[in-house]
C-alpha cells in the first residue's frame, strides 16, 4: 500500500547546511560579477517578458493568429533560457545532462502533441460548443486593451491552475498523480512538463473557452505563462527584482515547493506563475532549496512515471495473486 508517509523525505538524510551553503556560492559569484552584471542578469526575466508582449501586440496578425505561432514561440522560450542555462548556471548539480534532456524533450513533444489533443476533444472544445449552445458571449472583451486581456488570460489560467495544483497535495488521489512531477531530482527550463499525463491534462484545463478573447492576446497570455513557468524551473541564477518576483513566480519560490525535505515541505509556493495567488491565500513560503525530489530523492523513469498513480492498484493485485502461495507453504 502507498500511503502520503511514504513520500516524506527523511530530512535528516540532507545536509542541513544546503542553504546556508548555496548563499555563501552566491555571495562568491556576487564578488566576482559588478553590481551592473548582476542588476542586468537579475532583469533577463521581466525583459523576457516585455519582449514576448511586444511581440504579440505588433507581429502582423497573419503569424500572430496561426495556431502554429504559439507553439513556435512557446519552443523558443524554452531554448533560449536552455541556452541561458549554460551561461548562467545557478547549481552545478542541476547541469543538464543528455538523459535529462531527452527525457524533458519527450514531455515538451507530449505536452504539445497528446495532451493538447486531449485538452482540446475532452475539456476547450466541449466547453466552447457549450458556450454557443447557451449563447454565451462576451463582446466587450475583445473591446479590452490587448494587456488587459492577456493579463485577464493570465489570470483565469493561473487561478484554476492554483487549485487544481492545491488538490493534488491536498488529496490522496490526485496527488498520486502530481507525485511523479515531484520526484524530479533536478530543475531545469523544460521541467514542468514533466508529469504523469493525468496530472498533465488536469493542470492543463481552465474557463479561457468561455470567453471572447482577441487570438494574439490570447497567445500572449499562453505565451507569458509559459515564460514564467520556464523560469520558476529553469537552472539561471537570476533573481528578479522585487516589481516581478512579489507578482510571478521564480525559481526561489519554486525550489522551495520541489524541497526533498518531506511531502509536508512541499505544500506550499503552488502558483505555477502567480506566486501572488500564494501570498493572497496564505500558502506563500520565503526561501529557497537546491536540493529537490521526493520519495528519497528516486528519479523515476517515463515508465514508472506513467504508472505511478495506478501503483496502489498493483502492489493490490500483487498481494492478493501472493497470499494463497503464503497459505500453501
Amino acid at each position: 500500500m502507498v500511503r502520503l508517509s511514504d513520500f516524506d523525505t527523511a530530512s535528516q538524510n540532507e545536509p542541513a547546511t544546503a542553504t546556508a551553503a548555496y548563499s555563501d556560492q552566491i555571495s562568491a559569484r556576487n564578488r566576482d560579477e559588478s553590481q551592473i552584471q548582476r542588476t542586468l542578469i537579475n532583469l533577463v526575466p521581466p525583459a523576457t517578458l516585455v519582449a514576448v508582449i511586444l511581440f504579440w501586440m505588433f507581429a502582423p496578425r497573419s503569424v500572430t493568429e496561426s495556431p502554429w505561432s504559439i507553439v513556435v514561440a512557446g519552443l523558443a522560450v524554452s531554448f533560449f533560457v536552455l541556452g541561458l542555462e549554460l551561461i548562467l548556471e545557478r547549481h552545478e548539480g542541476w547541469r543538464l545532462t543528455r538523459k535529462e534532456f531527452a527525457t524533458d524533450l519527450f514531455y515538451v513533444i507530449l505536452t504539445y502533441t497528446a495532451i493538447g489533443w486531449a485538452t482540446e476533444t475532452f475539456a476547450d472544445g466541449p466547453l466552447a460548443s457549450l458556450k454557443e449552445s447557451l449563447g454565451i458571449t462576451t463582446p466587450w472583451l475583445i473591446q479590452m486593451p490587448f494587456l488587459v486581456q492577456a493579463a485577464l488570460v493570465v489570470f483565469l489560467v493561473e487561478f484554476g491552475q492554483y487549485w487544481m495544483h492545491r488538490l493534488m497535495h491536498d488529496w490522496y488521489p490526485a496527488w498520486l498523480t502530481h507525485a511523479p512531477h515531484h520526484h524530479i531530482t533536478q530543475l531545469n527550463a523544460m521541467k514542468g512538463a514533466v508529469g504523469n499525463p493525468i496530472e498533465l491534462f488536469l493542470i492543463s484545463l481552465s474557463v479561457v473557452a468561455l470567453f471572447d478573447f482577441d487570438t494574439p492576446a490570447l497567445f500572449c497570455g499562453f505565451n507569458l505563462l509559459g515564460v514564467i513557468s520556464t523560469y520558476a524551473h529553469a537552472n539561471v541564477r537570476s533573481d528578479p527584482p522585487l516589481f516581478y518576483s512579489y507578482i510571478f513566480t521564480t525559481i526561489r519560490h519554486h525550489s522551495l515547493h520541489h524541497t526533498a525535505l518531506s511531502y509536508e515541505d512541499t505544500r506550499c509556493n503552488y502558483g505555477n506563475s502567480l506566486i501572488l495567488l500564494d501570498r493572497i491565500f496564505g500558502t506563500y513560503r520565503e526561501g529557497e532549496s537546491e536540493i529537490v525530489g521526493q520519495d528519497e530523492r528516486k528519479r523515476l523513469s517515463i515508465y514508472e512515471q506513467f504508472i505511478f498513480p495506478f501503483r496502489p492498484l498493483i502492489e493490490k493485485y500483487k498481494g492478493k495473486r501472493n497470499k494463497p502461495a503464503s497459505a500453501d507453504n
